[in-house]
């Protein structure tokens, strides 16, 4: 994300088989209205195989969003198939889930913000399934064993509802525009379009089919697999990205723009569209989302998707997303900067993962460090001369008085997670030198590609690299609310 930044017939299925013994255990969801989905009225029960088994959290563990993503299961798949009406503002489809039970599972939540579910399936019987705030809980007729694979399909549909005036982050999730939707996620707003593990920590690979009015474009992750297809004045796009993802980097934005597409000077498939109002800027995008890429697969290591990017909606959002393979900039038009603060994301952020949000600053920190890599790549101000510049703002200073290793829940995207983050790597750099410093990037890229890294597993790397004890650097750059005086 670049600093500054201040539903459906839908069915999850999560494939496999589910064992015939185990015992159904209760969570007390007081409160909650209870549902039937096989077609049935309320009060007509699915008979519950009663075997061993227990409840999956309502969260995935992480104590700063605890009611974020889920437990007892790991998903391994999406497929998202959506139709989506602008006028109306109303989302339906079928979404696929594929996932294994990491217990024997006798109920799990999905998270969903919103919407009517009409019906809920595991492996194709009916389930009961109530809702609690932003909890779908289901209760399979059977408990799945311990490390089965298993399908759940959800029904579900009503107007997507974008979480809003959230602090220091606005609007985020499925928003809905004139002419379609822009759809940004972080930190956990892919509930607001679908059914699914609303966390960083289990991602998934993902299938997109998008069927919108003609005349309308819908964009998604990855690639375009075949042509668009027209019938009965509407349009259906299918997109897919087969490479793992975090929820909050999904994306379905729509509307009406303009394409370019090619390949980058290495042959990376490349991928830009604007809204009409920023037509001007198409050339631009496209061309620096080329440039930047291929420099940065110099510096950090290879690319780790299969298409590059980026796409200038007419949303005022104010701010950039990451989105995997196709940053979104929300009514503005990217300085390079920007576009190089984006998709070094693909690698620190994308590519490698936080399992805790209070990492972020292994994912901002880095993107923003980016920029003054980029800055001084075209000659312009060093990385050195951006840090000095930083570093003489006041002892007083906000900046000073967040510790920006242990990013707090309710200030996640604090400048100090940014630039102090980003100062860090360079205290880091000039204690280490150039050469250890930019093996440490590639190396960090290279051992933990399409998976999840922490703050210490980065501190050990860079001390095993250069040779040298750094707990005190990082302390003083990470973890103490002052002004560093040495490094």
């Amino acid at each position: 994300m670049a600093s500054g930044r201040l539903a459906v017939v839908a069915t999850a299925v999560l494939i496999g088989t589910i064992g015939a013994t185990g015992c159904s255990a209760s969570r007390g969801d007081s409160g909650a209205t209870t549902a039937v989905a096989d077609g049935s009225a309320p009060g007509d029960e699915v008979a519950v195989e009663q075997h061993q088994g227990r409840a999956g959290a309502a969260g995935i563990g992480d104590p700063d969003f605890p009611n974020d993503g889920n437990g007892g299961y790991d998903v391994g798949h999406y497929r998202l198939k959506i139709e989506y009406d602008p006028e109306r503002k109303h989302l339906s489809g079928v979404t696929t889930v594929e996932a294994k039970a990491t217990q024997n599972l006798s109920r799990f939540d999905l998270d969903l913000s919103g919407f009517t579910v009409g019906k809920v399936t595991v492996n194709g019987a009916a389930a009961r399934f109530s809702r609690s705030g932003d909890e779908l809980v289901v209760t399979p007729s059977r408990t799945i064993p311990d490390r089965s694979a298993f399908t759940v399909e959800v029904t579900y549909a009503g107007q997507p509802k974008p979480v809003r005036n959230s602090p220091n982050l606005g609007t985020y999730g499925f928003i809905p525009t004139s002419d379609g939707a822009f759809v940004t996620s972080e930190p956990n707003g892919a509930r607001t379009w679908f059914p699914g593990n609303d966390h960083p920590a289990d991602k998934a690979r993902y299938d997109f089919e998008i069927t919108v009015p003609e005349g309308v474009t819908a964009l998604a992750n990855g690639e375009q697999v075949g042509s668009p297809v027209t019938q009965g004045g509407k349009t259906t796009y299918t997109w897919r990205e087969s490479h793992p993802m975090a929820s909050y980097l999904a994306t379905v934005t729509m509307g009406r723009f303009e394409l370019r597409e090619g390949k980058t000077a290495s042959g990376i498939k490349n991928f830009a569209a604007v809204d009409p109002r920023y037509s001007g800027s198409l050339n631009e995008l496209y061309n620096q989302s080329g440039r930047i890429t291929e420099y940065w697969s110099k510096v950090f290591g290879p690319y780790p998707f299969s298409s590059t990017g980026g796409v200038i909606d007419d949303f005022p959002a104010g701010y950039a997303l990451e989105n995997q393979t196709k940053p979104m900039y929300g009514g503005f038009n990217p300085g390079d900067d920007v576009i190089a603060h984006e998709l070094a994301h693909q690698w620190f952020g994308d590519s490698l993962s936080i399992r805790r949000w209070k990492d972020l600053w292994l994912n901002e920190g880095f993107a923003t460090y980016a920029e003054w890599l980029w800055s001084e790549h075209k000659g312009n101000a060093s990385a050195e001369r951006i840090f000095r510049n930083r570093y003489a703002v006041d002892s007083g200073a906000a900046i000073w008085k967040y510790a920006p290793g242990r990013a707090k829940p309710d200030d996640l995207f604090n400048d100090s997670v940014y630039t102090r983050g980003a100062m860090t790597l360079h205290a880091l750099r000039q204690r280490i030198g150039d050469p250890a410093f930019f093996k440490l990037l590639k190396t960090w890229n290279a051992e933990h590609r399409y998976g999840y890294v922490t703050t210490p597993e980065f501190v050990a790397l860079a001390e095993r690299i250069s040779g040298k004890q750094l707990d005190g650097l990082f302390d003083a750059w990470l973890f103490t609310a002052k002004k560093p005086t040495t490094w």
